[in-house]
């Protein structure tokens, strides 16, 4: 399916109390979903974002993750770490030399209709120039609305001190984001 990518221009709107939220930009996957979701041109007028998003793939399992990294880069520059719960067990994971940051588990094609994981990411100092980029993110999705369950804190690390100006999202495991995930980017202002 087709990549959707939304340009992001800088808002008139500079006026918001410190550490406010403002809503950047908004992408809901229409029918026939989507191989990625890509935020560009994001100004540097904020201290840090957040992405807050709903989301089902299409891979053949009951659960999936997403790939995020930023502005193109897929070379093996980024860490990640993982904790998670399934009701019953929990487990850890981490690696270095990756080629993204990996969120938490969201629902796939054989899990009930209908069902979708949750996640909010925040990544920290994202136009700070003289520090390499922080990402954590919590989230999880109930399958079956009874008994497994699956949470989920993230972290990532990406090497790198360049200003994040576009961030993409793809699945980890299926080809496509399903119908109707929805992810919204927002920036955080500092305080004054």
């Amino acid at each position: 399916m087709t990549p959707i990518s939304l340009g992001i221009f800088a808002s008139a709107n500079q006026g918001a109390a410190a550490g406010s939220f403002e809503s950047i930009a908004t992408v809901t996957v229409g029918a026939g979903g989507s191989s990625s979701v890509t935020f560009s041109s994001i100004p540097a007028t904020y201290t840090h974002l957040q992405i807050r998003n709903i989301a089902r793939t299409t891979a053949s399992q009951d659960r999936d993750s997403i790939k995020l990294t930023f502005n193109s880069d897929t070379g093996s520059n980024y860490a990640r770490h993982s904790l998670w719960g399934s009701g019953s067990a929990a487990s850890a994971y981490g690696a270095a030399s990756e080629a993204y940051v990996l969120l938490t588990d969201f629902a796939a094609a054989s899990a009930t209709a209908s069902i979708y994981g949750a996640a909010i990411t925040d990544i920290l100092d994202y136009a700070n120039t003289n520090k390499y980029k922080t990402v954590r993110s919590l989230g999880g999705v109930d399958l079956n609305a009874a008994v497994t369950v699956y949470d989920g804190l993230n972290s990532g690390l990406w090497q790198n001190t360049n200003a994040i100006t576009s961030i993409t999202l793809t699945p980890f495991t299926g080809s496509n984001f399903a119908q109707y995930s929805h992810f919204a980017l927002y920036g955080i202002k500092g305080a004054a």
